[in-house]
């Protein structure tokens, strides 16, 4: 019983690469170079630029000199990165009960001769957020690692969304 039970699920390992599945790899970009252009200082793109310069790309600002000839970067404008929050529930009598938390990105990719790669594109998430006035701290620490999250999971796309450009 026990041989056919290893056998079985040494069957089942072997069938997964035939099925399709794969781990995600780390992406591959069309480009070597991109400036980041907009709103840098925001927590968004700087964990943007973070995630490109890992994941091999050069990443340029604006405060960067110009790039060399050779070198040709996209540019990533950032149009709009904000917060919002909205209270969603109240009780009778007044007091706040449930909030809902979003995260506005719109950004666009272009060539250095204004070639659109990626046509404006936003992306807005948004969460939840039960509210309870006892316990202020607890939720603003919970606000704070929401949004975090978002802005990750942000970031993640926008990687992802970059290296589905296939040319230059």
């Amino acid at each position: 019983m026990l041989q056919r039970r290893l056998a079985l699920a040494s069957l089942a390992v072997l069938a997964l690469p035939a099925c399709g599945f794969q781990l995600r790899q780390a992406p591959t970009f069309a480009f070597s170079a991109l400036r980041l252009s907009g709103n840098e200082g925001s927590l968004t793109s700087v964990a943007l630029r973070r995630e490109l310069q890992i994941n091999g790309l050069r990443v340029l600002t604006s405060a960067d000199p110009a790039a060399p000839a050779a070198v040709k970067p996209v540019v990533l404008q950032v149009l709009v990165d904000q917060r919002e929050r909205a209270v969603v529930g109240q009780t009778a009598s007044g007091q706040v009960r449930e909030l809902q938390l979003r995260t506005r990105f719109r950004f666009n990719l272009q060539t250095s001769d204004e070639r659109f790669l990626i046509e404006d594109t936003e992306l807005l998430l948004e969460r939840d957020l039960s509210f309870n006035e006892t316990q202020v701290l607890a939720k603003d620490a919970e606000e704070l690692l929401l949004y975090r999250d978002m802005t990750n999971d942000i970031v993640q796309q926008v990687v992802r969304r970059l290296a589905a450009v296939d040319k230059v």
